[in-house]
Formats: structure tokens, sequence, C-alpha cells
């Protein structure tokens, strides 16, 4: 464990303070847009029949999107910010009466939203005229003919305004509960000779402590913790997913895959040629889980020794070393993305530091007002830790592409399936640069270790969160569930996917505790997008091997522009066809090399 204090997230060049004068401005600037731009739908664009002249359409169409795009700006803005204080300090009084009155905003905001759907399923047959008119909705063209296509999927004005004005005591209300309880939550217990208390993420990061009864002790102590929150925790999982299964069923979709499908830009037949594929690759994680279990002197892997060191590599770095890593290797791969990182770093736009109060796991947010992004993670010192740290600025470089090309908000907005693609080549960049630099065999395992288990928890893990989402949402249909009957319904997940890799007796029933995944109304199955993003980004990198330096122009194109076409034409720049089992199995095969010479190097 690291000794040296982690850094602290600076957001002062955003507004000095909550309170402050120019946070208010910005507030009260955000409620006079939203006031006229519903005075402009409302005055012309509810009276649109679609007899209007192909001018008039371009006219409104125009000023709509740079209203929007605008109001996106300043509320994203607001947003972030606001966010930057509950995700690090939920204890907080004044930013969750901010996150409150922002809430109201947001509801406004979704409502706008409907109104300019609702608009567009109007005119959608005249678009092709309107694009030939007005180059800025052309550059907009993606996002006029998407919303089109989902404008199918409404209720009606009353009942979506209603939706919207009800989430703010449902799914909001449940989400921030769950939030609220994971972050407060701690427990005591004995780590290096000495009981401590430890906040929930810390908790959850014994997982990766090199002493074996330090990691079973923790499973243990979190078995207790989540046992004594199941009831609350389950209550909130409910309050979502029956809200979500009620939407579906009024707005006409198929089930709650649909939606996640259409959000994350991409169709059926992509979706089950890639589960296919990785379920296919389950006996070859399970050879991997098995070998490790030999290693470590057991019959079979209990889940606390999934995430258990293997060979030898330093594991308590200094946040200055990790960083040193990170620029090292990115400045390999590219100047420009070094030259980000380096920014990214100097500036304090990360907050690594475990602390109570602060939410577990890792993000990263973008800030538009200020063209930036802010990167929360729970730095620990281990090996693993530095991998989420690059995984995270990756997005962030995403972010940096789309903002250093001119896109618009809009333009910006990007499905999770592709946000993924970003962050995981920047992981492989570095753990495939560190694996050419192993001195020995042992360190050789370490990094190994370290890309199967993540290979792993985003093939494996992510395809049994997957199967439990949706067993979760098919059963909410008919009744709500008790927490017991969620923990069954995980464990049954993992049986599927882990099989004989993990000795049954000692699954994780609670990971649906304290995953924030499962808590959102507006984005179901939180999973699968993470395995199109390492499955694509491994394509990538392939073609990166190949090509060299004159590959990164092409990817940093494709990264401004992820939300200006669906996942399939984007993927079909570099000659990928992600609709065939092929890519997908080309992929999982750089996987299976790793786990042959891991067999190899532990004697299996």
């Amino acid at each position: 464990m690291t000794t040296q204090l982690p850094p602290r997230w600076d957001l002062s060049n955003v507004y000095p303070a909550l309170s402050s004068t120019e946070f208010e401005a910005d507030a009260a600037k955000l409620n006079t847009m939203i006031t006229e731009m519903e005075g402009l739908l409302k005055e012309k664009a509810a009276g649109t029949t679609g007899s209007e002249t192909v001018g008039e359409l371009t006219t409104l169409a125009s000023q709509l999107i740079d209203r929007f795009n605008q109001l996106l700006l300043t509320a994203g803005t607001l947003r972030a910010y606001i966010e930057s204080f509950i995700s690090t300090d939920s204890y907080n009084k004044e930013a969750l009466r901010r996150e409150s009155e922002f809430d109201t905003v947001g509801m406004k905001i979704n409502q706008l939203e409907v109104l300019v759907l609702a608009w567009i399923g109007k005119v959608a047959p005249r678009l092709p005229e309107m694009f030939k008119d007005e180059p800025k909705l052309e550059a907009h063209r993606y996002f006029l003919e998407e919303y089109a296509r989902q404008s199918k999927y409404m209720m009606s004005e009353a009942e979506e305004m209603l939706a919207s004005e009800l989430k703010l005591t449902g799914s909001n209300a449940w989400s921030k509960l769950q939030g609220m309880i994971t972050s407060q939550a701690s427990a005591e217990v004995e780590v290096d000779g000495e009981v401590q208390k430890l906040p929930s993420p810390a908790l959850i990061n014994l997982r990766s402590h090199p002493d074996g009864e330090t990691r079973k002790r923790g499973y243990e102590v979190e078995d207790k913790l989540w046992t004594s929150l199941k009831v609350p925790l389950a209550a909130a999982l409910n309050g979502i997913k029956g809200e979500v299964n009620a939407l579906n069923r009024r707005r006409g979709r198929e089930d709650a895959v649909h939606s996640a499908i259409d959000m994350a830009h991409i169709d059926r037949q992509t979706l089950e040629a890639m589960l296919g594929a990785m379920q296919d690759s389950f006996p070859m994680f399970r050879r991997y889980m098995q070998a490790k279990a030999k290693y470590l002197g057991k019959e079979k892997l209990p889940w606390w020794d999934i995430f258990a060191p293997v060979g030898e590599v330093k594991s308590d770095y200094t946040f200055d070393e990790a960083k040193e890593i990170i620029l090292t290797n990115f400045g390999n791969f590219a100047p420009e993305l070094k030259a980000f990182a380096q920014n990214a770093f100097d500036h304090n736009w990360i907050d690594a530091e475990q602390r109570d109060g602060k939410r577990g796991g890792a993000f990263c947010m973008d800030v538009p007002g200020v063209g930036e992004s802010r990167i929360l993670s729970n730095f620990d010192g281990s090996f693993d830790q530095i991998s989420t740290l690059a995984h995270e600025l990756g997005h962030g470089f995403h972010n940096d592409c789309a903002v250093k090309a001119g896109k618009t908000e809009i333009q910006k907005f990007t499905p999770m399936t592709l946000a993924e693609t970003a962050s995981i080549m920047c992981e492989t960049i570095v753990t495939s640069a560190l694996m050419k630099e192993v001195k020995n065999p042992e360190e050789e395992l370490a990094i190994l270790e370290s890309q199967l288990n993540g290979d792993s928890q985003v093939i494996v893990d992510i395809y049994s969160r997957y199967l439990f989402e949706k067993e979760v949402f098919e059963r909410r249909e008919k009744a709500e569930l008790n927490a017991d009957e969620i923990c069954e319904i995980m464990e049954k997940a993992q049986l599927a996917t882990y099989g004989d890799g993990l000795d049954e007796r000692y699954l994780q029933k609670w990971m649906w505790t304290w995953k924030p995944h499962y808590y959102s109304a507006g984005l179901s199955f939180y999973n699968f997008p993470y395995a199109f993003g390492l499955l694509f980004a491994t394509g990538l990198y392939a073609i990166y091997q190949q090509r060299g330096p004159a590959f990164v122009k092409d990817y940093m194109d494709l990264l401004a522009s992820t939300g200006e076409a669906p996942a399939a034409d984007l993927a079909a720049r570099f000659g990928i066809d992600i609709r065939t089992r092929k890519f997908w199995e080309d992929s999982l095969k750089v996987a299976e090399k790793r786990v042959d010479r891991y067999c190899e190097l532990v004697g299996y």
C-alpha cells in the first residue's frame, strides 16, 4: 500500500464554489435558456404539420440545434461541477441541495427533449430535403435521423412529461439512495495485523491484497456489511427496474434490451454475434482460472482469490510512479496522447485518494464549459490501479479529440460501446508495453495475470452481469424480488459463466449491491458495452501494430466522430465487420494466446 497521498481534483477554473456568483449566473442562464426553448417549441414546433416549406422547417431545425447545443453545454458544466462534490463527499449538504435543485432542471431538459423528439418525428419525411439547404443540419444528420427513428417509441406528450416528473421521486431517488448507502458504508477488518475501519471502496479493494487471509477476511466482512444493508438496496433495485419495465411497455419496446441496443448504436445481430463468441470463450478463461488456483495451492478458486496478485510485480507504487509509467508508454503510442495525460496530471484533473464519503470504482466525466475532463479513481498503489488510471485517461483523451475537432455537444454524444474503445486501448498500450520489458518469468506472469484478470472480468463477469440483469428485468415484470432472490439470480449467472473456473461454494452474490451500473434507469445493461469496447479496441490495436504511427490520425478521427454514425459504419472504416462472429473470435484469440503462456508459466 502506497504511503504517498494521491491527489484530489481541482475544478476552480470551472466555478469558484457552489455558492459563487458565477455558478448562480450560469444556473439562472440555464433556466432562461429552458424557458426560451420551451417558448420556441410551443410557439412554432407544436403547430408543425409537415406541410410547411423546406425553408421554414430548416430555419426552425437550425434554431433548435443551436439552442439545444448551448443548453447542453451549460447544463453539462453545472451537472459535472455538482457531481464533483457528490461523488467525492456524499456528506456535503450544500452539494446535495444543489443536486436536488438541478434534478428539477434536468427534468425540464428531459421534457424539452421529448418535445424535440416529437417534432423531429413529425418532419422525418422532409429531412432529406432539409439537409440539402442547410450545412448545419447536414453536420447533425445522424442526430436528426436517429431521433426520427426513436420517435416511434414515444408515449403521448402528456405521458412523457409526467414520466419525466415522476422520475424525480422514483428512479432518481432510488439511485441516490444506493449511492448514499454504499459511499457511506464502512466496516472494521484486520489488515496487516491491525484492525482498521475501511470505507466500502477500500474494503472492496482488499480483493487484490497480496495476503490470502486478508482477502478472505475482506470477503467475509463484505458479506456481513451487505447483508446488513440488503433491504434498502433491494428496494432501490426493484424500484428502478420496475419503472423501466413500465415505461418500456408503454413505449412499445420489445424488452429492456431493445432500448439498450439502440442507445449502444448497434443492432441485435451485432450483439448476438459478440455474445456468441464470448460464450464460446468461457472454457478458455476457466482454464486460466484453474491454472491460477493451482498456482495459489487451491483445488478451486474462491471469489476472494479472483483478483489475487500472481507472480512478482511491484504492488506499492506511489502515484508519481504510476504517472511516469503512464506518460512514458502513452508517449510511445502518440505524442498527442502523452500531452493530454501530462496536462491532466499537471492541472489536477484526477481525484485518486480513497476516503470516507467518496464513491467506489472509477469514472471520467466531461466538463464541457472548459473543454476538459475530470477523473475519479481509488488509487491503492497496486498495478491494477495503474491500469484503471490509464483506462480513465483514455476516456478523457476521447473527449479531448472531440473538443479539438470542434464538435458540438450533440455531435460529441458517444454510445457506451464506443466510449469504452479509447479507455481499453489505453490500458492495452500500458500493459503491452510493460510486457516487452519483463526481466524474468515471475514478472511476465504478474503482467499476464493483470491482462487476463481484466479480460476475464470484461468477458466472463460482464456476461454474468448481462444474464443477471436480463433475468431481474424478466422476473420484476411479475413481482418484486427480495434480496435473497436477487442474490440467487446473481449466483446463478456467475455459475453459468464462470462454471468450474470458480469454487461454487464461494461466489459473490452481493455484486449487485455496490455496482452503480444496475441503478441507472436511463442506461440499462451497463455491461455488454464493456465487452464491445475490449474486443473492438483489441481489434484496433492489432491494426495499430500493423500500421504503426500512420494509424494514430485515423484513430483520433474515429474518436472525434463516435457520436456521428452507427458503430458498424465507424468500424467499417478499418475494414471491420462487427455483425459477424469472426471479428469477435479473432479478438478473443489474443486472450487465448495469453492463457496458453500463463498456463505454461505456472506448469498447468
